[in-house]
């Protein structure tokens, strides 16, 4: 099970996974296309999945659902997306979302490890011009992937790839499953990969900003059957260089870790070439903050503006430095699997 090769985007703009590609990219290419939302079996492999259409979004695993909330998940997804429903795109949008219910199947699961690590991010989650949606999955997929190569009996697992968000919704190609929805998939979710792969203990990491995304998180593996877990928001050891300087959401410390993990994740068109174009239409973290509480506001503001999506400051991406934030998120996941395991 290689899901850091299958399961994440290798390059930007490319690929059947719909997560690769650009807020800007997929208004364009998804114009009267057809979208396949797939729901399959833990275990499938990734060719089966991506074989299903030209754009194929991240699925819903059987194993983790029952009817309800099946139910109550794609009806939140439709309102979502590809335009939220009370945007202005939502009326003239013409792509279709089309799910399509794989068969159940059991698949082999791999050798049973000490720790099973995976992330609940928001990979359906516009990032700007420039990144793709996928961009807080990537990043934290970059920290399991090197946790695997220097820890044996680390296993890393699919993420899960649905969550809760608000700042994408006004600019479209962005989905919110609510916290209530995200805090019961989870637990369905972590039962299924317990049952599955029967772990000794589970690491679970995002990277999204949302504090009420991250208690969701948690709420939802404290009500699965997972005895031991432990959960880290991966930024908080970098706070200082993101948050703590206005620079949240699609701006230069992301467009930095991302670009660490690989530079064709990065669409050369817009950057650096057009950073005074980004830095623009930018929207200050500030405004985002005040207006969150109010979607219809936000979503006017949005709308009344030549926004690009990005909430923060593009142009911090040269007071970063991304090898010693990585480092960081490195030692802080450590630190966690060594109280949590021992390792």
């Amino acid at each position: 099970m290689n899901v850091v090769r299958d399961y994440i985007p290798h390059a930007v703009n490319k690929g059947s996974w719909l997560t690769a590609y650009t807020l800007n990219e997929l208004k364009l290419r998804t114009a009267e296309r057809r979208v396949v939302f797939p729901i399959c079996s833990i275990g499938t492999p990734f060719e089966e999945i991506a074989a299903l259409g030209e754009f194929v979004l991240p699925p819903l695993y059987h194993e983790a659902l029952d009817a309800e909330l099946k139910q109550s998940l794609l009806a939140q997804i439709h309102r979502c997306f590809p335009y939220y429903e009370a945007t202005r795109d939502a009326a003239s949008g013409s792509a279709t979302v089309d799910v399509v219910e794989m068969p159940r199947s059991r698949h082999d699961a791999p050798a049973r490890p000490r720790i099973l690590g995976f992330s609940v991010d928001t990979a359906v989650e516009q990032h700007g011009p420039h990144l793709p949606l996928a961009t807080d999955t990537i990043q934290s997929y970059a920290v399991l992937a090197r946790l695997a190569e220097a820890i044996d009996g680390f296993l890393v697992g699919p993420p899960v790839e649905y969550g809760h968000l608000t700042w994408g919704l006004p600019f479209g190609m962005s989905i919110d499953i609510t916290p209530p929805l995200l805090t019961r998939y989870v637990t369905g979710f972590a039962n299924a990969m317990q049952n599955w792969i029967q772990p000794e203990s589970m690491y679970v990491v995002d990277v999204h900003g949302s504090i009420v995304h991250r208690t969701a998180i948690i709420d939802g593996l404290k009500a699965s059957s997972v005895e031991r877990f432990a959960f880290r928001w991966l930024y908080d050891p970098i706070v200082e260089f993101a948050g703590d300087r206005g620079d949240q959401h699609a701006g230069g410390v992301e467009t930095a870790m991302v670009e660490l993990a690989s530079p064709e994740l990065v669409d050369r068109r817009w950057w650096p070439e057009r950073v005074d174009e980004l830095e623009a239409q930018q929207m200050d973290l500030a405004t985002a903050v005040e207006l969150t509480p109010d979607l219809p506001r936000f979503v006017e503001h949005a709308e009344s503006r030549s926004l690009n999506g990005i909430v923060g400051d593009v142009r911090n991406y040269y007071n970063v430095d991304a090898p010693t934030m990585l480092a960081r998120m490195l030692d802080v996941a450590r630190s966690d699997l060594q109280e949590l395991a021992g390792v």
